[in-house]
């Protein structure tokens, strides 16, 4: 391989990522740099669509985009660059915002999560709106960078999630477009205010649920519960009186049955096999082991089969900073839940709002005992954002104090507590003090939430396409910090 890539080098003046070098039969697929662009290639092969520019040992060289005629192509021809269904293994969700982080996750993984099993390729239907990307563009950056880093030549295997889908149109883009995992979000059918209902009113509640969806009757529902005591898998058990059984049904009755729904239209259109998640986690009030229980019971009864679930875990889950909380209650709750899981199941714990949570990654790791999937994304866009401060320190300026201003607005959607007030503007700084300030908690949700706003600016020129021209220059910038921050996330699970 190392004669080829110097015979390109010579030939063609292409910088060839070694890794990327396979041979197919008689054909020889390759990913390159030409300056600051990347191309594919392929040695005796008119398959990549191109143009022929020279040759080697008399074969042929074509050379075409990144493009997702080509990445079609790709996975065609090395199908170990294409996501697959990954079970019940330890996993890892890496959510890349830009397209431009899978070779720096890849080297995270390899590096500190011996046994995790990453997801390359995630997204969810909100981010993808906000960065204005499409269900393939997500899959094919993923190809790419698996592609560079040669990932899964050697039998290793990632997957791709479509993220907090909550309608079945969002399922037919993301089926589309080559998916192998589809997380249901259920949340807008979530009842938050159950936990402050009295008896009468959750009485009220429950006889208007969609029982036609939930395939049973009232009366059946409540007989199965009420008055019930079941055991959990290693000791302890959950029992259901009335304002329990109430409550839990209020609750999430209903998006039980929107969650089957999703379920049964997903299995009518997919075309290959496929995973389910389920998540609740993006609602006002925590899941009690109680409720989880009835959720997956319930799921359980009507069919439905999935791989992970998430519930609303106890303390603050909030983007993009460690776990804020008592540590012991979390513990505790945490504990109840495994076994949830474990009785019902298997299944696995999914970690949503999973970045940056250090202080209970142990317990998490301890407590699922291997049965857990951790969702990350936006962390990975903060260190695009602490490259660009040594790569570009005055891009960087700009998108701080952008994203300062811009804060207020765009948190509605998530859980954050950040106080601008404490985020004094970038001319305080120096441009030593920049990446630094990615470790300041105010700063970092300022950063996370405004994402959308940054890379849309002016419909992408104020910042998307500087931020893209400095991580492509800098590249390996962008890697290294990736390369030690993902790695920190990964390594309490790794085995």
């Amino acid at each position: 391989m190392k004669n080829i890539i110097e015979k390109l080098k010579q030939a063609i003046a292409l910088d060839v990522y070694e890794p990327s070098v396979h041979r197919v039969g008689e054909v020889t697929y390759f990913l390159a740099r030409h300056g600051h662009q990347k191309v594919v290639g392929a040695i005796g092969d008119d398959e990549i669509s191109g143009r022929r520019t020279g040759s080697v040992d008399g074969l042929a060289v074509t050379l075409g985009e990144c493009n997702h005629e080509n990445a079609h192509t790709i996975r065609n021809e090395l199908p170990w660059t294409r996501p697959r269904c990954i079970g019940l293994a330890t996993s890892a969700g890496l959510g890349d915002r830009l397209g431009l982080a899978t070779p720096g996750h890849v080297r995270a993984i390899r590096t500190c999560g011996a046994g995790v099993t990453p997801i390359f390729a995630q997204q969810s239907i909100r981010e993808m709106t906000r960065t204005q990307r499409t269900a393939r563009q997500v899959i094919d950056a993923a190809t790419w960078g698996v592609l560079q880093e040669g990932f899964g030549s050697d039998g290793e295997v990632f997957g791709s999630d479509a993220d907090h889908l909550q309608q079945p149109g969002d399922i037919d883009v993301t089926v589309a477009a080559g998916f192998t995992m589809f997380t249901i979000d259920p949340g807008l059918h979530v009842e938050n205010q159950a936990d402050e209902m009295h008896t009468d009113m959750l009485a009220d509640y429950f006889a208007k649920l969609d029982f036609e969806g939930l395939e049973i009757s009232e009366a059946d529902l409540t007989s199965a519960y009420v008055g019930k005591t079941f055991s959990l898998a290693g000791g302890g058990e959950i029992s259901f009186d009335e304002i329990s059984f109430l409550r839990a049904a209020a609750k999430y009755g209903n998006a039980v049955a929107h969650t089957a729904s999703m379920h049964r239209h997903l299995a009518g259109v997919a075309r290959d096999d496929f995973e389910l998640e389920v998540s609740v986690d993006e609602t006002e009030s925590p899941t009690s082991p109680a409720e989880h229980y009835f959720f997956a019971s319930e799921l359980k009864r009507l069919g439905v089969q999935w791989v992970s679930m998430a519930p609303r875990l106890v303390g603050r889950m909030e983007k993009g900073v460690d776990y804020i909380g008592d540590p012991e209650k979390f513990r505790s709750s945490f504990a109840a839940h495994a076994a949830v899981m474990r009785t019902l199941g298997p299944y696995k714990i999914s970690i949503h709002s999973g970045s940056d949570k250090f202080s209970i990654y142990p317990v998490i790791a301890e407590l699922t005992d291997g049965l857990v999937h951790l969702k990350t994304a936006g962390t990975s866009y903060l260190e695009a954002i602490r490259a660009i401060a040594s790569i570009d320190p005055d891009l960087f300026r700009e998108i701080y104090d952008f994203a300062r201003e811009h804060y207020d607005q765009d948190k509605a959607t998530y859980h954050v507590s950040a106080d601008m007030d404490k985020v004094p503007p970038a001319g305080d700084f120096t441009n030593d003090d920049l990446a630094a300030r990615i470790d300041d908690f105010d700063t970092r949700q300022a950063m996370h939430c405004t994402f959308g706003s940054v890379l849309t600016a002016d419909g992408g020129d104020l910042f998307r396409k500087r931020i893209y021209e400095a991580l492509e220059r800098d590249e390996d910038v962008y890697y290294a910090a990736l390369e030690k921050h993902l790695g920190r996330h990964v390594q309490p699970f790794a085995r």
